[in-house]
Formats: structure tokens, C-alpha cells, sequence
């Protein structure tokens, strides 16, 4: 790979999100919120929703831009780049955006299913990456992120990044091959907890409850048993045990659920996740041939 080199040096501690979205949001809230990074040093740029920048700036007082001129030497500056598009438009906007970066400069990728190895090639040098996998739940701070380093990374580049994500939630670290299995756990994970309390409210609803009882109830079910998990440390195996009478209504239920296939329904769609987060990266390395 050839090196590259910037005729502008970045700036310490500026950040620039190249995308604009939910998730970029998410991080910019806890970013601006925990007092990691003042809004001033942080930069949101897309490509043509004035709308959406106008918003982030009334909101969060970030600098915004989708002019071109200015998006280059706002990339140019950061010293941390997240690169927050969509999977299908990483290739062309990495790869214009390549010729404004340096490798002094450390890249967070927030795109699911791009390889370290793939965005170093599309960028045509080794920057230092670190490829993270957020959720959703970080744009009010209950956030799980994954995330694997280039050897590029120093170790200051990696305290950044840690420091950056626990500002939305918990971090793991873990090695970039397991980062699609990771996205099949916690990634889409919250969509697997959302689909269940859907058919929860609804049985709700269907038995007589009305849809803001229904709601509530399983609101504050599912909010209290994950934190009945979190702080009694326990395995939920036991604490599905203890209050799992037998030829009790939890039993029964349980029975339904076992019946129907419900433990290798959820562990299917988690590896589904999984494969489909290789197959989307697959797409990009493809189009590199």
C-alpha cells in the first residue's frame, strides 16, 4: 500500500462523522453529554440533507457542511474520523474521501460488515481503524459495542475509541473475526427483544388489557428482568428457575415456547445475523476485484 500524506495536519481532539445519521447522532449525544468532546470540535457531514445538518447543529452546536470544499478540510483537520454511511455507499465515499486522509489520522468505522482489511484498501494505505458495531439502545446511553483494532492503532488511538463508546454504553473488545457473530448477539439484538414485546403487547391486548396497560406491563417486564440480571449477576437459567413453579402458569408458558422451537428459533437468527453481516462486507470486497 502507498503511504499518504495530508498538506494540512489534523487537529487533536476534533472529530468528524462522515454520516450523518441515527447512529452518528447516538455518539454525538453521549460524546456532547458525558463531556468527552465539546460541540465545537466535533464536525457531521453528508452529502445533500441541509435539513438534517440544519437539526444537528440547533440541537448539538456541531459544525455541520455538505459543501464540498469545507467537508475536505474538515476531514483534513480531525484527528478521529467515523465513518458512519451505509454499507452500499462505503465504497465510493470511502474512496473519495481517501486523497483528504492521512495516516496520522485514526478512522472509526461504524459500517456493518466492512473489514479492517477492506477499508485499508479502499483508502489505498494502512490507516489505523478501529471497525466497531454499535446498537441502538446508545442513543440513550444503554449502548453494547464491539470493537476489534488495526495493529495500527496506537495504544492512546485505542483509549480514544474506548473512551468514545462508553460515553453510549459498555464495550467489548474482541478480535476482528468474531465481529460478525457479535453483530448477530447485540447489533440486531435489540430488534429480537422489540419483535418479542410486539406478540407480548399484543397478547396483552387480545386477553383484554388495554394497548397502554399492555404496553406498560411489558415495558417494565422486560426492563426488569434485564436489570434483575445485571445486578444479582446471576446466570438467567436460575433465574428463570425461581420463578418457574412446577405445573405453574410459567411453566406452562415455558412449555409453549419450548414447543415451538423458540431456543433454536432465537440462536438461528442470531447466526442469519451473522451471515448476513459477512455476506454485506463480501459485497463490497467483491466490487475491489
Amino acid at each position: 500500500m502507498v503511504t499518504n500524506e495530508n498538506k494540512n495536519s489534523s487537529k487533536p481532539g476534533t472529530i468528524s462523522f462522515y454520516g450523518a445519521g441515527s447512529m452518528a447522532e447516538a455518539i454525538v449525544r453521549g460524546l456532547i453529554h458525558k463531556q468527552v468532546a465539546k460541540p465545537a470540535s466535533i464536525s457531521m457531514l453528508n452529502r445533500s440533507n441541509q435539513e438534517r445538518l440544519a437539526y444537528l447543529t440547533n440541537q448539538y452546536g456541531v459544525v455541520t457542511s455538505n459543501q464540498e470544499e469545507q467537508k475536505n478540510q474538515l476531514l483534513e483537520e480531525a484527528s478521529i474520523i467515523v465513518l458512519a454511511m451505509k454499507p452500499k455507499d462505503a465504497k465510493d465515499a470511502i474512496t473519495a474521501i481517501a486523497p483528504h486522509l492521512s495516516e496520522k489520522q485514526l478512522l472509526v468505522s461504524v459500517i456493518a460488515g466492512l473489514s479492517i482489511e477492506t477499508i485499508q484498501q479502499l483508502l489505498g494505505f494502512a490507516a489505523p481503524i478501529a471497525r466497531t458495531m454499535p446498537n441502538t439502545s446508545s442513543s440513550i446511553g444503554y449502548g453494547a459495542t464491539g470493537i476489534a483494532f488495526s495493529d495500527e492503532v496506537s495504544e492512546e488511538q485505542k483509549q480514544q475509541v474506548l473512551t468514545m463508546f462508553e460515553a453510549v454504553g459498555t464495550v467489548s473488545v474482541i478480535p476482528e473475526e468474531k465481529m460478525e457473530i457479535l453483530t448477530g448477539v447485540s447489533g440486531s439484538g435489540p430488534a429480537y427483544v422489540y419483535f418479542m414485546m410486539e406478540a407480548m403487547i399484543a397478547a396483552g391486548i387480545e386477553g383484554g388489557l388495554s394497548p397502554e396497560q399492555a404496553r406498560e406491563l411489558t415495558i417494565q417486564t422486560v426492563l426488569g428482568a434485564a436489570v434483575m440480571m445485571r445486578e444479582t449477576g446471576e446466570e438467567p437459567a436460575k433465574l428463570r428457575a425461581d420463578i418457574t413453579s412446577p405445573n405453574g402458569s410459567t411453566q406452562a408458558a415455558l412449555d409453549v415456547l419450548r414447543e415451538g422451537g423458540f431456543t433454536e428459533a432465537v440462536k438461528a437468527a442470531v447466526r442469519r445475523a451473522e451471515e448476513r453481516s459477512r455476506e454485506m462486507g463480501q459485497a463490497v470486497k467483491d466490487t475491489l476485484q
